[in-house]
């Protein structure tokens, strides 16, 4: 009798171990599409505001019809990727956009009309705090694509990952060398 108590609380405690688990598990999965959902609203953030800076670099750069043409250019394919919910190719969107973004900053140093118009200066301004905000929504998301990564591969956890088919997440990084982690270089 007392072997089926022991056997009993042992399954008992198994059973609560996977419950436990695969609450984690769920609670991190949650977090991670939670953190997604700020980078989310923060690049749509973005995209609101480059057809104003664009609009108002148009009036003065008339001539630099191609920097423009590249930054519309970019700015839809990052919408679109980020569309598609991959990280993977939302980073490699958003590293081109980055980059396009710095040489419509660039073309505006030659033009100092242009860099002291209040709309050009508030849209300087509200870009730049986006891309903060996005920096830091995207650190949140990595810790906790970190978090769920670890316990997917850590024991005894990786075992509820597996049998609950628990997947690692990519990070959501910048690419080493790309043109966003560069400085952008200013002629006149």
């Amino acid at each position: 009798m007392i072997a089926i108590y022991i056997i009993g609380g042992l399954v008992l405690l198994v059973v609560l171990a996977i419950v436990v688990y695969y609450n984690s598990f769920v609670q991190l999965v949650n977090r991670t599409k939670e953190a997604w959902a700020d980078i989310d609203v923060q690049l749509k953030r973005r995209y609101d505001l480059i057809p104003n800076l664009i609009n108002t670099v148009k009036g003065y750069a008339v001539h630099e019809q191609g920097v423009l043409e590249n930054v519309t250019k970019a700015r839809a394919e990052a919408i679109s990727a980020e569309q598609s919910g991959d990280p993977q190719k939302s980073a490699e969107a958003e590293n081109m956009l980055t980059g396009a973004l710095k040489s419509v900053f660039a073309v505006a140093e030659n033009y100092p009309d242009l860099k002291a118009n209040q709309n050009f200066l508030e849209l300087q301004r509200e870009l730049s705090d986006t891309e903060n905000k996005i920096q830091a929504a995207r650190r949140f998301y990595n810790g906790n694509v970190r978090d769920l990564n670890t316990k997917i591969e850590s024991f005894p956890s990786n075992l509820i990952a597996q049998m609950f088919s628990f997947k690692p997440r990519d990070f959501f990084e910048l690419e080493e060398g790309s043109s966003a982690t560069e400085p952008v270089e200013v002629k006149f």
